[in-house]
């Protein structure tokens, strides 16, 4: 592996990709890939030795493949070493704060000047969490409600606690499949997606399969988001 970070950036827009990677050239030099669905990009991830260099992924919330925050939690649970920047052009705060909270190392609107861009990646590979200083203002000036912040950042613990197969599992709950479907899905046992469905419930603490399922879609689904995300 070379000193620069191996980047990803995974969009479907190609002109907002080009100059996205043009921007990100000054920090990352060459070492920059794209990807233009997040199918694309698992099975990037999925090239062994592409995984094993890959430092920093840019992730649209809005692609073919993602849906919300659902490719977020995927990516932090199946690559927990990988540092995942989400670009959105979705400003809310929600959104924002569980992203967050789900472990993105930073969030950027594309609102923002993509000069923007190095400041962010630089504070990133330093270890930081990065967000625009207007958008750190807003969230500090509208704190969440205490409750919800607890629940949220319970369930991104939570959801660390999950295999990446028991993940998809979740995933296949909350998209309302039975235990024969995701079998068949997944290509294993009925009996095997059972005990992953009791070992989901024991790490969520629910009593069950549609508890987690509708727990999955509170904190995962963003509004307007349409496709479904596979990893």
């Amino acid at each position: 592996m070379t000193n620069q970070a191996k980047a990803v950036i995974a969009d479907d827009h190609p002109l907002f990709r080009a100059a996205l990677h043009q921007a990100l050239s000054a920090s990352l030099g060459d070492a920059i890939e794209e990807v233009s669905s997040y199918a694309s990009l698992r099975d990037y991830l999925q090239s062994t030795p592409r995984a094993d260099q890959v430092e920093l992924i840019f992730l649209d919330l809005n692609m073919p493949g993602n849906q919300g925050l659902t490719g977020l939690g995927a990516l932090r649970n199946a690559y927990p070493g990988i540092l995942v920047v989400v670009v959105s052009a979705n400003e809310q705060l929600d959104v924002i704060r569980r992203a967050l909270d789900l472990g993105a190392s930073a969030y950027i609107p594309k609102s923002v000047p993509l000069e923007a861009l190095n400041e962010a990646v630089g504070q990133v590979l330093a270890g930081e969490t990065w967000v625009p200083q207007a958008i750190r203002r807003e969230l500090q000036a509208q704190p969440q409600n205490t409750a919800k912040s607890i629940a949220e950042q319970a369930f991104a613990a939570q959801l660390e606690q999950l295999t990446p197969q028991q993940f998809k599992v979740l995933q296949c709950i909350a998209d309302g499949l039975l235990n024969k479907q995701i079998a068949y899905q997944l290509n294993v046992q009925e009996t095997t997606i059972k005990q992953h469905v009791s070992a989901i419930l024991r790490k969520f603490a629910v009593n069950n399969r549609t508890q987690a399922g509708i727990l999955f879609r509170q904190m995962l689904r963003v509004e307007d988001d349409t496709a479904v995300t596979e990893l």
